[in-house]
């Protein structure tokens, strides 16, 4: 059997291959449906080739696809030109921040939430659109959350439209921004909100009472065990449970979920110690990481095959609950708990902290053990305690700083917001917050409107709001290159890679790069330097897999993460093309690292703490005293005053990534 002979056939053995017209009637029939499609169904890469090929695509219209997470966009992308017999960017394509992989003739788009929202700055009603489909909705990211609110204003703004159409008024229609004629027929926006596990209910009554579809998966039973009693050490307990599945129960991968990198590093050195303590014929365990700041080429050591008579035993955050399907998991452990951020608009602060998970997070986890065969959930916590657990996490919209949102908001000329239609409404105080905060970066006049030029540059480029307002200074301070490599170094994961074993050879590497002037200039000779070596690689050879070879060699020797790197060279290209497009020149400061400080200093002076006589700082926006994070340059050296990119509380309250402060620059700014 060939490779297209084996795709058809998968496709055709998907559950959701058996309603095929009656989803495809289903859309004809209603403008907003929920599709709730369990786990392996196939309705994120089957549903958009059914519509496209029951004519959704008329008269060049797209069928919009977006995904919470970049990487889902692109694997998705790829899996379906390939079953397509496509190539990539022509039907079948993906745009993600800083990536557009799409043509004219793509029918099928696939791209993250936040993407389409700022499609909406531009056409407003969403012109190419016949059919968008919200994937993975359960996930309630915020821009998920903003992007359901639009959508529906849309709906309601191309309904009228049409309506308006049949009496041959539409020269009575004027759109603000004139991306769609007065003369142009609109059909009315399909839309179709989709996930593994979602309260339809919630989302129905939201929609106004949208009808509700359920497609059934291919999902193997999977036992659930729990324990009598809640485990006061969930990490002992999850080693306890990794061996008495590794001895007790058949042959079969082991995923178990942990809250972050400190754990998971934890359990594998735990693991790996007490094996020694066992006989020789049972110490056939391996332990493979994953996690989001982990390089991606250890991250992709999950996905290789168990060697012969070991199991694998796989040491995950929630990355693995939806994200990724990796094959052979036959048992999951289930600690109960997910680590979060939260952030306090009184205080700017941002806490990392552990909470209990949802059920619908609880149901996704235990769902990984039955992809492929028949599984088993051990769950670290009593079964009345799944039953005291909220059916679904507290939307991110309630837990993040809006300050980006609200920018894009009003950029859609949306200036009421807290009459937005948004599904579970944020904090007048967060709201507030975050207008507060673009008044003083300069977005907003004194009446809450965008301000010309600044506020309307800040809202076009794909940016938090005060990277873009770094952009936008640094040419008046002669910087601008400078700050383009630590937006784009700043726009990524963790650029630095820790392994606990290795953190003295890794901070002897990252001394080589370090800048007495802080962290941001350490970040600009580290790009450089990669940027450097990445030129001769090129000059010595053309070869795209020895060149990406050497390159990851070279982060490896440097406790580089590769994947972090790689992406904010992209970043650094599409923003700089963009600048170019808005005929913003590029200047370096050279050697006088005054001027980059004095722009630091003038762009994140809402970022601004200075020394008390304890040693600790004080933030001058809003009184708090915190630390330098043990992670950065300046961690020994203690400066009178600091400029810092994140306050966040683990232990206690940290800023990260800090540089010295132009203290002239704060006095100008607070006093």
């Amino acid at each position: 059997m060939d490779r297209k002979d084996a795709i058809l056939q998968h496709r055709t053995s998907l559950p959701i291959a058996s309603v095929e017209m009656r989803l495809v009637d289903e859309v004809r029939k209603h403008d907003t449906i929920i599709i709730v499609g369990e786990t392996g169904s196939g309705k994120t890469t089957q549903l958009p080739q059914y519509l496209s090929n029951a004519g959704f695509c008329f008269d060049g219209k797209v069928i919009g696809i977006t995904q919470p997470r970049r990487v889902a966009a692109v694997t998705v992308a790829k899996r379906v030109a390939e079953e397509c017999d496509v190539q990539l960017g022509q039907k079948v394509g993906y745009a993600i921040r800083f990536e557009d992989v799409t043509s004219r003739s793509t029918r099928i788009k696939y791209m993250t939430d936040g993407l389409l929202l700022r499609e909406a700055l531009l056409d407003p009603i969403l012109s190419r659109y016949n059919i968008i489909i919200v994937d993975e909705a359960h996930e309630r990211t915020v821009h998920t959350d903003v992007l359901l609110g639009l959508l529906k204003k849309v709906q309601d703004t191309r309904l009228q439209k049409q309506k308006l159409d049949k009496l041959d008024l539409n020269n009575l229609i004027q759109f603000d921004n004139g991306s769609q004629s007065s003369n142009t027929k609109l059909t009315p926006l399909k839309l179709i909100i989709m996930s593994a596990s979602l309260d339809a209910k919630g989302f129905s009554e939201y929609f106004g009472g949208a009808k509700a579809f359920h497609v059934q998966g291919r999902q193997h039973p999977v036992d659930i065990l729990y324990t009598y009693h809640p485990e006061p050490d969930y990490v002992d307990a999850t080693l306890i449970m990794i061996f008495q599945i590794h001895l007790e129960e058949g042959p079969g991968d082991i995923l178990a979920f942990l809250t972050g990198q400190e754990e998971i590093e934890s359990v594998d050195r735990l693991v790996h110690e007490r094996l020694k303590q066992l006989p020789e014929g049972s110490r056939n365990v391996l332990t493979v990481p994953i996690y989001s700041s982990l390089p991606s080429e250890h991250q992709m050591n999950v996905f290789k095959p168990t060697p012969v008579s070991f199991r694998k035993v796989i040491l995950a955050t929630n990355i693995a609950e939806t994200s990724v399907t990796i094959p052979g998991v036959k048992y999951v452990i289930d600690t109960g708990l997910v680590k979060v951020k939260n952030y306090n608009p009184v205080t700017g602060m941002e806490s990392l902290i552990i909470v209990p998970i949802s059920k619908a997070q609880s149901l996704q986890r235990s769902g990984r053990a039955g992809r492929e065969g028949p599984g088993k959930c051990f769950r670290l916590y009593p079964e009345s305690e799944f039953w005291k657990l909220k059916d679904s996490a507290v939307p991110e919209i309630k837990r993040c700083n809006l300050s980006n949102i609200v920018l894009q908001l009003k950029a859609l000329g949306i200036d009421n917001l807290l009459e937005f239609d948004f599904m579970e409404k944020p904090s007048r105080e967060a709201i507030t917050n975050s207008l507060q905060q673009l008044y003083l970066l300069g977005a907003l006049s004194d009446d809450c409107k965008l301000t010309d030029p600044v506020g309307f540059q800040m809202a076009r480029f794909p940016l938090d709001p005060i990277y873009s307002k770094a952009l936008i200074l640094s040419g008046e301070f002669k910087c601008s290159e400078e700050m383009l490599i630590v937006v784009a170094m700043l726009s990524v994961e963790s650029i630095f890679y820790s392994p606990r074993e290795k953190l003295e050879e890794a901070r002897s590497a990252w001394k080589r790069f370090s800048s007495s002037d802080g962290d941001h200039q350490t970040l600009v000779i580290v790009f450089r330097a990669a940027a450097e070596y990445l030129k001769k690689i090129k000059a010595a050879t053309s070869k795209t897999k020895a060149i990406e070879k050497n390159l990851n060699r070279w982060c490896s020797d440097n406790f580089i993460n590769n994947r972090s790197l790689k992406h904010a060279l992209d970043v650094h290209s599409q923003i700089k093309r963009h600048l170019e497009q808005i005929d913003m020149s590029l200047s370096s400061c050279g050697d006088d690292m005054l001027q980059f400080r004095k722009c630091l200093t003038a762009s994140f002076f809402l970022n601004a703490a200075e020394k008390q006589p304890d040693g600790s700082y004080r933030v001058k926006a809003t009184g708090q005293n915190v630390q330098i994070h043990p992670s950065s340059v300046l961690f020994r050296s203690k400066p009178d005053s600091i400029i810092f990119n994140e306050l966040v509380q683990t232990n206690q309250s940290y800023v990260r990534t800090i540089s010295r402060a132009w203290s002239p620059g704060l006095v100008s700014y607070y006093d």
